[in-house]
């Protein structure tokens, strides 16, 4: 013990650790004062904000204080409160002692307060938030929330920030006009995790409410081409209960959307099903919208809808133009058909003249008969017919039968012949290897659709347009054409397919 030069001191407490506190626990220390005779008293000086907090030194040197639990920060843990100790003696005399009190961050738990009731409705995701207003901790600390497993509902979730979540079936829902919940939970302040254990009531929606309704997917506006279809998932839920729902309809602005496009699978599930159709823009208009509202009424007559906009473009008609290049497929075939048919037909013809031109030759020579000393013939050799009445010619005479002609004046020449049978044959395998090659390269849809394919048409049709036809005195397409079916053309051309 140090004395001071005139014999007077401050003799602190002999406790080891007594300036060492903690937060909300309540202190006494007992300072003395030497000599004792003739003293005066003692008085203490520290910051306003300590004093204000209840530090107090009587005269007999008792310090009384309980530190706040708002004086330490939660991340200090410690903090140093520096005290001023002064003595005064009778005579005048003062010592004064600088002491420093440590004070230790005290942890408190959460504090947990009477929560409002959670009121839920049925079929629908229901959502309550446990508000920092009702629970909350005293040292600011992070909280963390964690369920009571025995005490959740099934299908109840209640995340580490305290949001609960539950979408109660239709026996929960009615369990719970009887007999409400009170589930409990716990709440854990971080880093101490100190824990308090809170409940929440749940109950009954209260209110009338109006039905809701989900549409899936959820969108407003939904764009659609003409050939496409609309599917939509619809889900309707009433807060007081399923049975209070009455009826699910819908309107629409545009009177070609029929009401069977509403399907009713279930009591509360619906589905949407609607394809406009190629005739639902035409050729100006070629995107037209349409409003759809589908609304629900339950039983009280609340009534609540969604509206949706259904815009639709246009679209062009697969289904009519496969069907149309198809029939311009099929009749460049029937056409090429056709025309290998009457070629064939004029080959034929065009091997019986050239037989016949070569025989004719031998028939067709001069004919000289040498009458010598002929005076005459009589008609009565002959028959009556006065085409084959011979005159009598007198003298040695030169008689020519003028019924015969010189060779080939009459007919056709063999080799001319001959030049068309070759003209009808090169024709014909051409237009037979093009009718080929175009029955096999447009098989599938897909070719059929493409800029080629009308290229291809006009190439078949410039070979079966030969300008050597006129030598052959034949058109490449006759006026009056036998109907070919299917099984002619396949017959022709291996490569051919039907309309599919």
């Amino acid at each position: 013990m140090l004395w001071a030069q005139n014999g007077h001191d401050i003799v602190f407490p002999d406790s080891a650790g007594w300036n060492i506190l903690r937060e909300g626990e309540e202190v006494r220390l007992q300072f003395r004062a030497l000599p004792g005779n003739g003293f005066g008293g003692f008085s203490v000086t520290a910051e306003e904000a300590v004093l204000k907090s209840g530090l107090t030194v009587d005269t007999t040197g008792m310090l009384s204080w309980t530190p706040p639990f708002t004086l330490v920060n939660r991340l200090e843990r410690v903090k140093e409160i520096p005290l001023t100790l002064t003595a005064q003696w009778h005579d005048g005399t003062r010592v004064r002692k600088n002491i420093t009190l440590l004070v230790h961050h005290t942890n408190r738990p959460p504090v947990v307060e009477e929560l409002p009731v959670f009121y839920v409705r049925q079929g629908t995701r229901n959502t309550y938030t446990i508000s920092s207003d009702y629970v909350y901790d005293p040292d600011a600390d992070p909280l963390v929330f964690r369920p009571v497993a025995s005490q959740m509902p099934e299908g109840a979730v209640l995340s580490e920030k305290g949001v609960l979540t539950w979408a109660p079936g239709r026996l929960q829902f009615n369990a719970l006009k009887n007999n409400p919940l009170t589930v409990e939970f716990v709440v854990q302040d971080q880093p101490d995790k100190a824990e308090t254990t809170g409940k929440l009531r749940i109950a009954q929606t209260q209110l009338d409410l109006p039905p809701e309704i989900l549409i899936v997917p959820n969108d407003t506006l939904y764009t659609l081409k003409e050939n496409e279809t609309l599917g939509l998932k619809i889900y309707v839920t009433d807060p007081n209960g399923e049975e209070d729902v009455r009826t699910f309809e819908f309107v629409a602005s545009d009177p070609r959307i029929p009401l069977a496009a509403l399907k009713e699978n279930t009591v509360l599930q619906y589905e949407f099903v609607w394809s406009p159709g190629y005739d639902f823009t035409d050729d100006v208009q070629k995107e037209l919208p349409a409003d759809i509202v589908f609304f629900a009424l339950d039983k009280a007559g609340n009534r609540s809808q969604r509206k949706i906009t259904v815009r639709v473009q246009d679209a062009e008609n697969l289904a009519a133009r496969d069907a149309l290049q198809y029939a311009k497929y099929r009749t460049q075939l029937v056409n090429a058909l056709d025309l290998i048919v009457v070629l064939d037909q004029n080959q034929k013809k065009l091997n019986e003249e050239y037989k016949k031109a070569k025989k004719g030759k031998r028939r067709r020579s001069v004919v000289n008969a040498s009458l010598g000393a002929v005076t005459g013939f009589s008609p009565v050799v002959f028959e009556t017919d006065q085409a084959k009445v011979v005159s009598a010619v007198g003298g040695t005479t030169v008689v020519t039968l003028n019924t015969l002609e010189a060779t080939e004046v009459i007919g056709k020449s063999k080799d001319e012949i001959m030049e068309r049978i070759k003209i009808n044959i090169d024709i014909r395998n051409k237009v037979q290897a093009a009718a080929d090659e175009f029955a096999r390269k447009y098989t599938q849809k897909s070719a059929r659709r493409t800029i080629e394919f009308e290229k291809d048409i006009e190439k078949l049709r410039v070979v079966m347009n030969d300008q050597r036809l006129v030598l052959l005195e034949l058109e490449a397409y006759r006026k009056n054409q036998p109907a070919y079916t299917d099984r002619d053309l396949r017959k022709a051309f291996v490569d051919f397919v039907e309309f599919q």
